[in-house]
């Protein structure tokens, strides 16, 4: 009998339903030859201090630092836990071969390890290691089962990273609490959430030591066209209206005017971080909100594994893209461009270097039916960044003009897209620009020597503080430890050296929520006092930095890689907690209270219930198609909605008729209904 661990009951469902285990015991199934049961989660966790020695139950300075002699494991207690385990125990100690379908992954990979460990299984292990839940996937994985050996430096890195955070976790936090700590004050301190917690008190501190000045520029309008003055920012009106008034006594020349076509790039395929980033970007979902969201869409077989950090697809993966866009049928639309031509095989794609255990989160082709909100607008994330990565690059000119008036120079430059290729896919979606991109601005033809009147005017300004981290940047800044990075393949280089993995950024920030170390103001995070006066307390670099941090996180990697040893890597933490309690035990410095809980607003007097009004669903422009071609979707220019293939098509829809600006919901209908009101689409497609 072979016996199948999968690591949560739905996903044994779905594979006992595949290999004939139909018949449902307590437990487990069986059928044909297996018995496939399951975890729900973590079921073992490594043993707690007491466990060890019971004078370690209590906190005190002197038992510092803890180092057992060995680390073990032990059973979570729960009542659930225990029972299913001893299902699990059982079928172990009867069968012939186990085959490990935990989730496929590093923590996936460790709670299969434990639980096979704590088990005492003497059966052979198999592994099936898949990258999505299709009936497709799964029947090959049963064809292509791995030896479980092929995985040991996995658990190796797993085993390493949980008793690193044991051991710095552990002993740190008592270490700080008892020293510093006031009252039943915690002083949390963790080998990933500490450097975190320590970017955002120096971004805190760099916003509150900030003094906004005010400051002003020369600007002058030739030719309709704007320019500013290219030279420092001036200190006082003063010296402005100086310069205004030297501006006002000469011409505006043009000295140089250059115009260049390039390029902008598809944007990557998803990683979990750059998918987390963009949910937060354009829809404010919390990292953890959208770990939570693609997981189900993964357990639904509508997407691919989600816990990775790679924007790349492995080599043998392109022959089964066509099939895919095929299988999305509500994005008929926008494959229809890709699937007109054999799918081009790109190096910023498909590439078998930058791929390990999976390859890039992607759609699976299965149909999205029946899903909520959340996860439709997750998913809508992916299917569009997947259909985008094969369309041609966006073809852009950038113009630059230069000018001068007396001595004064003066410099433009605008941004107009040629062909918008993979922004197609995005039309009218402003959440997909690039931080600092340039707005879309056209700018006429001059002639260098041209010369003429202009209208000179000084513009007044405040500097502004540094930007407070949102969940997006903080996650950018985790996994570049630190380094402000928007170069795309900079990034792919600094990810071996984040700090944290992908799958455990957004715990690290919740429990920094929880632990009110960190705060949040809109979609601004920003560091509590607590938070700031125990990173102040902190003197250890070795805790703070982001960088260091992030040497241990490539240490892991390297574990993981087989280029490292385990035991190495755990004598090295063990030197630095020793060291480290060393220092902090001769220090001194302030206490430190928890920040208390905000006071309950007063009751507020009770309001005469009004009947709610149905909410109307938003107008989304970016999925509408050209009501003249009904091919092409429709793009947002400067001043009209246009046909993306208007050289061809022709239709255009004005911003403004008869002075006064169309609303978004009078576009709508206008374009699918054909009028709005008092306004009318006439057959040859013009407003009436």
């Amino acid at each position: 009998m072979k016996v199948c661990i999968a690591e949560k009951p739905s996903v044994a469902r779905d594979i006992a339903e595949i290999i004939g285990a139909k018949q449902r015991k307590d437990g487990y199934y069986e059928g044909n030859g297996y018995q496939v049961t399951w975890t729900f989660g973590h079921f073992c966790t490594l043993k707690e201090p007491h466990d060890y020695y019971e004078q370690w139950k209590f906190w005190r300075l002197e038992d510092l630092p803890m180092i057992p002699p060995s680390f073990g494991i032990k059973l979570i207690e729960n009542e659930g836990v225990q029972k299913q385990f001893k299902v699990i125990e059982g079928l172990i100690q009867q069968c012939d071969e186990v085959i490990n379908c935990g989730d496929a992954g590093q923590e996936g990979e460790l709670i299969q390890r434990w639980v096979l460990l704590k088990a005492k299984c003497a059966a052979p292990v198999k592994r099936l290691w898949i990258s999505s839940l299709t009936e497709e996937a799964i029947r090959n994985g049963f064809q292509q089962l791995k030896d479980a050996d092929q995985y040991n430096n996995l658990y190796a890195a797993g085993s390493a990273r949980a008793i690193g955070d044991w051991l710095l976790g552990m002993n740190a936090t008592r270490l700080f609490t008892k020293k510093f700590g006031m009252g039943k004050a915690v002083l949390s301190i963790g080998r990933v959430q500490t450097p975190t917690l320590a970017m955002i008190v120096a971004r805190q501190k760099e916003i509150n030591a900030f003094v906004s000045e005010d400051y002003w520029e020369l600007k002058t309008l030739y030719r309709d066209v704007e320019f500013t003055a290219a030279i420092d920012r001036l200190g006082s009106v003063e010296k402005a209206q100086k310069g205004l008034d030297y501006l006002q006594q000469h011409p505006f020349e043009v000295t140089s005017f250059e115009k260049k076509d390039g390029k902008e790039g598809n944007p990557r395929l998803f990683d979990l971080t750059s998918l987390q980033v963009a949910a937060n970007k354009k829809y404010a979902y919390s990292a953890d909100d959208t770990l939570k969201y693609v997981q189900n869409l993964y357990e639904k077989k509508l997407v691919t594994y989600p816990r990775v950090d790679t924007t790349y697809l492995s080599e043998d993966l392109h022959p089964k893209v066509a099939g895919i866009l095929q299988d999305m049928t509500p994005y008929a639309a926008l494959t229809a461009p890709v699937l007109a031509n054999p799918i081009p095989k790109l190096k910023t794609v498909f590439d078998d270097k930058k791929v390990t255990d999976h390859h890039a989160i992607i759609p699976t082709g299965v149909h999205p039916g029946g899903l909520g909100l959340d996860e439709k607008r997750i998913y809508d994330l992916i299917a569009r960044r997947f259909i985008a990565a094969f369309y041609p690059e966006c073809k852009i000119s950038n113009t630059t003009v230069l000018g001068k008036v007396g001595q004064v120079p003066f410099k433009v430059t605008g941004k107009q897209i040629i062909e918008p290729g993979w922004k197609e896919v995005y039309a009218n979606d402003t959440s997909i620009k690039k931080e600092g991109e340039e707005e879309e601005k056209f700018i006429p033809d001059f002639v260098v020597g041209e010369s003429g009147p202009h209208t000179p005017r000084i513009h007044q300004g405040k500097t502004s503080p540094p930007k407070a981290f949102t969940e997006a940047s903080l996650l950018r800044a985790m996994e570049t430890a630190g380094k402000q990075v928007d170069d795309e393949e900079m990034r792919e280089l600094l990810k071996d050296n984040g700090i944290g993995r992908p799958s455990t950024r957004a715990n690290i920030i919740e429990t920094l929520f929880r632990r009110k170390y960190i705060d949040k103001k809109k979609k601004n995070i920003f560091a509590t006092q607590t938070g700031m006066d125990l990173i102040d307390t902190i003197q250890s670099e070795l805790l703070k930095s982001a960088e260091l941090t992030g040497q241990w996180e490539r240490k892991l990697r390297l574990i993981e890689k087989g280029e490292y040893t385990m035991d190495t890597f755990k004598e090295e933490l063990i030197t630095m907690v020793v060291e480290l309690t060393k220092e902090v035990k001769t220090a001194s410095y302030k206490t430190i209270t928890i920040a208390p809980d905000a006071p309950p607003p007063p009751p507020e007097k009770p309001k005469k219930e009004r009947k709610p009004k149905a909410e109307k669903p938003p107008v989304d422009l970016a999925t509408m198609q050209c009501p003249k071609c009904k091919e092409h979707a429709l793009l947002k220019g400067n001043n009209a909605y246009g046909c993306s293939n208007f050289k061809v098509c022709g239709f255009k829809l004005p911003f403004e008729v008869n002075g006064k600006k169309l609303t978004d919901k009078q576009v709508h209908d206008l374009v699918t209904k054909g009028k709005a009101g008092k306004l009318k689409l006439t057959d040859s497609f013009e407003i009436s």
